[in-house]
């Protein structure tokens, strides 16, 4: 297995409701890492996706180191999640959909190969599914 070396990073109000829609989309819970202090935040997650990367998430309202300009944003990440077929395309998106996400482009066959369609979570991170896996 080859040892993914990019990550999408996303950072939620409610982690808890973030891992779970992405375990909905099909992402692999690796690591939860929480605040001994306090359970309900999440200082770091990883989730695979594949053996070919993945998201690394948290927390919004953890703190940042002192003197950093880093902001942890919520409602701005997008990924593109490859999938090995067009059917598994209008798979993950009605997953996405059922898991309580925002359908923002419905599955649709593109001009040049596979099929695409996007979501967005209850946060607003955009997720866009495709099995165009690049040329």
């Amino acid at each position: 297995m080859t040892t993914p070396t990019l990550f999408h990073s996303i950072h939620f109000d409610d982690a808890d409701a973030g891992l779970t829609f992405l375990r909905a989309l099909g992402f692999d819970e690796r690591a939860v890492h929480r605040d001994p202090d306090d359970p309900s935040t999440v200082v770091h997650a990883e989730l695979a996706w594949g053996a070919a990367g993945g998201v690394m998430c948290g927390s919004a309202g953890r703190a940042v180191p002192s003197g950093s300009d880093y902001q942890r944003r919520v409602g701005v990440a997008t990924c593109y999640l490859v999938v090995p077929t067009d059917e598994q395309v209008d798979e993950v998106h009605e997953r996405a959909l059922a898991a309580g996400g925002t359908s923002l482009m419905a599955p649709s066959d593109q001009d040049y190969g596979g099929r695409s369609a996007s979501v967005a979570d209850p946060e607003g991170n955009q997720y866009s599914i495709g099995s165009y896996a690049g040329a």
